[in-house]
């Protein structure tokens, strides 16, 4: 028997990989298809049985394809276990052939009843599961299928998805038109990059995933699209530190930043960087500001700055620079930027920092820049909505313009690093859109920085850091109402596993 697997693994691909695996499996291991497609059914049945184990009458809606053949399985396996099981397909839509036309026959044979979809017979259901469409969507979802995937969203029942949420680019992330809006996907075989980022994981809901028992040497045949940043990555790269360590071993961050009325921006990055290990933290903010940021975070060094000229002490005895959290985009704002691009120190650069950067581009290699899509957009020369349609593809071409690691902000965060490979990071939650957010990454990733990660290794550990402590702060007291500083008590724990 399959065993659904509930950790996803590490390595992400496109569907044309996936369907090239598939086929490495087929022609060069043996695996007959109807075998896999087997497999993917009962592994998809086991897994619905779990999740709902007192769902008693169940309608499949299958496709023409692969995707529809695991449909036709699960509707097999739920009939033989004594379930209510139908299977719906859609008006004028060709029968299937191949793979799936077997398994459709091997159902037909049991006793499924099998009708012509009609969003009437989706009432009364106890679980609705889609088998569609799959990964092969090239376009915009139109017609009856449209119609069929907005009558699932539309039923009181919970939808299972097949593979992938039909309407859904499997490589983008993106809703094509109309998706399905599951309340749990198991996928197969590899995990597709689109059900992580973007609009992949709203639709996808809880995301399993299983290998249908292919072997591990045909994975090897092919080098993954992306690759999820683990749990792993904060206990491989934050090792306990030595009994004789000082401040000096840890590094000195620089927060450029807290024009007037932004101050909390600043002291946020600041206290991030703090409580995330670096030795030492310095503020360079108005002067009015420095003040009151000594009285509430008297451990980091608030320092007035009125002028550019005024930053040269304190860049000096920095090792890693912050800037843009509350900078603003005025005289003062740029003069500050001005000469912070002078140096050749490592950076971290985020909001205002990131929109002056647009309008003056400049390419370097010691740098993380954090933008959200609306950044983002502005530093490509387009809008937000044109990053979302492919977030992998925005983020690549940001790394390749600007140079140094990107961190593409959102749900399902990616980081490119210095080759342009990508990662992915499936922790954070809806909750973790507030203000402040973006401020305590930018603290986070430079204190990383000071305490001697790489570039790329700063950007992922302090991504997966940020957002698990999201989760951790939102599973105590829920989502709505989740501040920025509600995660710094989490982090420190997280640094210190």
């Amino acid at each position: 028997m399959i065993t659904v697997m509930t950790e996803l693994p590490l390595e992400l691909y496109r569907a044309e990989q996936v369907r090239e695996l598939d086929r490495i499996a087929i022609e060069e291991c043996g695996i007959d298809a109807l075998t896999l497609m087997n497999r993917a059914g009962r592994a998809a049945f086991d897994g619905l049985r779990l999740l709902w184990p007192a769902a008693n009458r169940l309608v499949v809606l299958c496709g023409p394809g692969n995707n529809g053949g695991d449909g036709y399985v699960v509707a097999r396996l739920a009939h033989e276990a004594g379930l209510q099981a139908m299977v719906l397909r859609i008006a004028g839509v060709r029968e299937p052939g191949g793979s799936a036309g077997q398994a459709r026959e091997a159902a037909l044979t049991a006793g499924i009843p099998e009708a012509i979809f009609s969003p009437t017979m989706l009432a009364g259901q106890d679980l609705l599961v889609d088998g569609l469409l799959g990964t092969g969507l090239s376009g915009e979802v139109t017609g009856d299928f449209r119609r069929a995937i907005e009558a699932l969203n539309a039923a009181p029942a919970p939808v299972f998805a097949l593979d992938i949420p039909s309407g859904l680019g499997a490589d983008t992330g993106t809703v094509l038109g109309a998706a399905v809006k599951a309340e749990a996907t198991i996928t197969f075989i590899g995990l597709k990059q689109g059900l992580l980022t973007g609009d992949g994981p709203e639709q996808c809901g809880k995301l399993r995933f299983d290998t249908l028992d292919v072997p591990s040497s045909v994975y090897a045949t092919i080098e993954p699209s992306a690759r999820r940043i683990g749990a792993g990555a904060l206990t491989a790269s934050l090792k306990p530190r030595p009994r004789n360590a000082h401040k000096g071993c840890y590094g000195h961050v620089l927060v450029v930043g807290g024009d007037r009325g932004m101050a909390g921006a600043a002291r946020m990055a600041a206290e991030a960087a703090g409580r995330v290990g670096a030795g030492l933290v310095s503020i360079a903010t108005r002067r009015q500001h420095a003040a009151w940021i000594s009285a509430v975070h008297p451990e980091a060094m608030a320092h007035g700055v009125e002028a550019g000229s005024d930053l040269s002490p304190l860049l000096e005895r920095a090792t890693v620079i912050a800037i843009g959290p509350g900078l603003g985009r005025d005289a003062w704002g740029r003069q500050m930027l001005a000469r912070v691009l002078e140096t050749g120190k490592p950076l971290v650069m985020d909001a205002d920092a990131l929109n002056a950067l647009s309008a003056e581009p400049v390419c370097r290699g010691q740098w993380v820049l954090t933008p959200h899509p609306g950044e983002a957009g502005r530093l490509l020369n387009s809008g937000a909505g044109e990053v979302q349609t492919d977030r992998f593809e925005a983020t690549r071409k940001i790394q390749q313009r600007y140079g140094g690691v990107v961190v593409l902000k959102g749900s399902g965060t990616l980081v490119a690093d210095e080759n342009n490979h990508i990662a992915v990071c499936s922790a954070g939650n809806p909750g973790m859109a507030s203000g402040g957010m973006g401020d305590l990454l930018t603290g986070v990733i430079a204190g990383l920085l000071a305490q001697g990660l790489s570039l790329a290794e700063a950007a992922r550990v302090g991504v997966c850091l940020h957002s698990t402590a999201g989760d951790r702060a939102a599973a105590e007291a829920g989502e709505r109402g989740l501040i920025a500083s509600d995660l710094i008590p989490q982090m420190r724990r997280l640094v210190n596993p």
